[in-house]
């Protein structure tokens, strides 16, 4: 094994008394947990947004009836305008 530094040994002998303490029945995400819950929510949040700027763009026009009924020409009915 290579000779490891005297920081790097100072380090571990730290560090194991650490990893003892942890409860082995006891599962938590930690920090590499939330920032991979945070980078996903910031993707769909970028995602939606995008959506939403490119559904702007979209013009529908709707396709006129193939039979020609009269009831199509008429223009549709307004609401009627509150009273009060």
């Amino acid at each position: 094994m290579p000779d490891m530094s005297a920081s790097a040994s100072l380090a571990m002998t730290h560090l194991v008394p650490l990893a003892a303490e942890v409860d082995e029945d006891k599962v938590t995400p930690g920090v590499l947990g939330f920032i991979v819950f945070a980078v996903m929510a910031l993707a769909v949040w970028g995602l939606m947004k995008s959506m939403n700027k490119q559904m702007g763009r979209i013009e529908f026009k709707e396709a006129e009836d193939p039979k020609g009924d009269v009831d199509s020409e008429k223009t549709p009915a307004e609401p009627k305008a509150r009273q009060g």
